[in-house]
């Protein structure tokens, strides 16, 4: 990154915007790189891909009146944009930035169970892949807790109960956890070298 900023350094006039979305690498790293502070940090994920990105960014304290609503849009485009102090951003590279593999890694899971239980793998994928995106839209689209949720499924003595204390005995809830922190941890370190 450094020597790309030197690169670009001489290029660039009071005129330029500077959006990057370089994991780990600060605002000040990139005012001194640049000798801007009109800059935006933004942490997209993958999921633009197909529109459906989960974005945060932080503006520098050079912005121009607009460049936020410019960002928002821009980056509303492929999904949901959120603006927050660069103090977070780390930690939405951790759970944003990083999350979509996670998920990946729970839908391969389920689709593994489903195949176990005697489900074709190319069915098991699909409700799985279908199971998670509609569970994402009811706690986008209800506004209710995630426990509220679960306990909306977890009926008493039922199968839920029985599935979510066996992950509960494995302790899937911290390994998310820690997945989080360890993934957010490495964006500060990113930004240290």
């Amino acid at each position: 990154m450094a020597t790309l900023l030197t690169e670009i350094k001489p290029l660039l006039t009071p005129d330029h915007l500077i959006i990057s979305i370089a994991a780990g690498i600060n605002l000040e790293t990139l005012a001194q790189g640049t000798g801007s502070t009109r800059l935006i940090r933004v942490m997209p994920n993958t999921p633009a891909l197909v529109m459906a990105s989960a974005t945060a960014f932080a503006c520098g304290t050079g912005v121009k009146p607009g460049d936020k609503d410019l960002a928002a849009q821009l980056f509303g485009a492929i999904g949901k944009a959120f603006h927050v102090p660069e103090s977070q951003l780390d930690a939405v590279t951790g759970l944003s930035g990083s999350g979509p593999a996670f998920v990946y890694l729970v839908i391969e899971a389920l689709s593994d169970g489903g195949v176990k239980a005697g489900l074709p793998r190319d069915l098991a994928t699909s409700l799985a892949a279908q199971t998670v995106l509609g569970a994402a839209k009811m706690v986008l689209e209800t506004g209710l807790h995630t426990g509220q949720l679960k306990d909306m499924v977890a009926s008493p003595g039922g199968t839920t109960i029985a599935g979510i204390h066996a992950l509960e005995n494995k302790g899937v809830r911290g390994a998310f956890i820690d997945a989080v922190v360890a993934a957010s941890l490495r964006s500060k370190e990113l930004g240290k070298s």
